[in-house]
C-alpha cells in the first residue's frame, strides 16, 4: 500500500472543511508533503470527479465536488489503493509441485478478498464522519 490513500483522504477532508479553492501549496502545508506529490494524488481524485481543479488569476486551486456522504471506499478506489498484497508470491505456474503451481492464484485470491473486506468497511465511513471526529 502506498501513501496515496492517506494523502487523498487528508486532501478531501481539507477541501471539505475549507469551501472555495485551495492550492496544492496550502494542501501540502496541512498534509506535510510536497505540492508535486499532492498534485499527483489530486489528479486521480479529479479524474474520479471527487475534486475540481480551477485555473486562472486569483482563482486557481482545488475544490471538493462530493457530498458529506462520500465514502472512504470511493476515495480508495479513485486512487487505486490495494490495502493488502505482496510484491512477491511463492510458486509459479506449470511447476511440478502442486503446491508451488497453485500458490500464486491462491494467494492473489486471498489478497483480493482482504482488499474487498477493507473496501466494505470503508464504505461505512463518510468524509463527514471523519470531520465530526476532528471538529
Amino acid at each position: 500500500m502506498t501513501s496515496d490513500f492517506n494523502i487523498a483522504v487528508h486532501a478531501v477532508l481539507y477541501l471539505y472543511h475549507h469551501p472555495g479553492s485551495s492550492t496544492s501549496l496550502q494542501l501540502s502545508e496541512s498534509i506535510c508533503t510536497n505540492p508535486a506529490r499532492i498534485r499527483k494524488v489530486l489528479l486521480l481524485l479529479k479524474k474520479a470527479g471527487i475534486v475540481e481543479a480551477k485555473e486562472g488569476a486569483g482563482k486557481s486551486g482545488y475544490q471538493f465536488k462530493g457530498t458529506r456522504r462520500m465514502k472512504l471506499s470511493t476515495i480508495a478506489e479513485a486512487v487505486g489503493t490495494d490495502f493488502t498484497g505482496s510484491s512477491w508470491i511463492s510458486g509459479k505456474d506449470n511447476h511440478t509441485c502442486p503446491i508451488a503451481e497453485n500458490m500464486p492464484e491462491i494467494m492473489n485470491d486471498i489478497y483480493d478478498d482482504m482488499n474487498q473486506a477493507c473496501l466494505k468497511e470503508l464504505s461505512k465511513i463518510s468524509i463527514h464522519d471523519i470531520a465530526i471526529k476532528i471538529f
